[in-house]
């Protein structure tokens, strides 16, 4: 699964990799955590934008929000047939920026954390997808979901799966509303291959209210 990550860069770096306009309050975040406001880049109606969406997907038919945080990954393999996705898939897909993500390790001591990002610290892009979900008091809320794969042998050791990483120049294939969906689905199975580096982080990220680029700081194993 993907369940945090972190994306800490300028509004001019991230508005050159997707094509928009920039996010002009856009901060640094090194902890970002599942129910939480994330951006999201998508096609809209006047072109390509950026904007911010829960982190958790709510299906339209939802009774209640609070089932966002129990779809905060959506399996590639199931996507076509999940009631909560399928439609998404289709018709409302999206890229979630990120700078590098946390995955943990499973040891008899206990769980040890560990940080992935792409070399020169390049931009992530993952595979999402987007839901809009009327409230009862008639709020509309927007809410995402990562898309995850089998982990590739970077992430193996630490994790079996991980984040569908959509490399720059397949942006406009996965944004584009044209696109075959079986290529789209397939794409999702076995992503283009990317060359992750990772290493040990703190055990500070365990906790949701810290944040700072400290949490990234590589820790001894």
């Amino acid at each position: 699964m993907c369940g945090r990550y972190t994306l800490a860069v300028s509004p001019a770096k991230l508005a050159e990799r997707f094509a928009l306009p920039p996010i002009s309050d856009l901060q640094p975040r090194y902890n970002i955590a599942p129910t939480q406001p994330v951006v999201v880049v998508r096609e809209g109606n006047d072109g390509r934008e950026g904007v911010y969406m829960r982190w958790g997907l709510i299906p339209s038919w939802a009774k209640d929000a609070s089932v966002g945080a129990k779809l905060i990954n959506a399996r590639s393999e199931t996507v076509l047939e999940k009631p909560s996705f399928r439609t998404a898939f289709r018709r409302r897909r999206c890229l979630i920026p990120a700078s590098g993500f946390y995955e943990w390790q499973t040891t008899a001591t206990g769980k040890r954390p560990f940080y992935f990002t792409l070399p020169d610290d390049d931009l992530m892009a993952f595979a999402g997808l987007w839901e809009q979900w009327l409230a009862p008091d008639g709020e509309v809320i927007e809410s995402c979901t990562i898309l995850t794969t089998t982990a590739n042998e970077i992430v193996t050791p630490i994790h079996n799966r991980m984040p569908v990483i959509v490399p720059s120049e397949f942006t406009a294939f996965w944004l584009d509303p044209a696109t075959d969906i079986p290529r789209l689905h397939a794409f999702c199975l076995t992503p283009p291959p990317v060359a992750l580096h990772r290493y040990p982080v703190g055990k500070a990220v365990n906790q949701v209210r810290n944040d700072g680029p400290a949490l990234i700081e590589p820790a001894a194993l």
